[in-house]
């Protein structure tokens, strides 16, 4: 159990700060065209600067995950079913979307798995 726990915590830690870091170079892919068009017109900036900001969180999530386990997996599984809803509002992108369920149904496994002292 502890090797399943640890391989999800890094897991669950290292993809969204490497997805963070990757919203400023876009060397993975070019990040803003997965931004709901209904999502951007709302916004009071640049969509641009708006995926900056997600970066941004996303580290810190990774990091939580890393250094709080508990309260990390389970706002990593929530903001990941938040991306799956802005994709779904794109009208395309589905197959990411659902990928994006099944990843935070593991950090939720993640949660579940941990003890509450973690």
């Amino acid at each position: 159990m502890h090797t399943v726990t640890t391989l999800l915590k890094y897991t669950y830690g290292l993809v969204p700060i490497v997805a963070g870091l990757d919203k400023f170079t876009h060397l993975l892919t070019n990040w803003d065209k997965y931004l709901a068009p209904v999502v951007a017109d709302i916004l009071p900036f640049q969509a641009h600067t708006f995926m900056s900001i997600i970066g941004v969180i996303e580290i810190i999530a990774g990091f939580l995950v890393l250094v709080k386990p508990k309260i990390g997996s389970l706002v990593v599984a929530l903001w990941l079913v938040g991306i799956a809803i802005n994709l779904l509002l794109t009208g395309q992108y589905f197959d990411v979307a659902v990928r994006d369920v099944v990843m935070a149904i593991g950090a939720f496994s993640l949660y579940l798995l941990l003890d509450h002292k973690d």
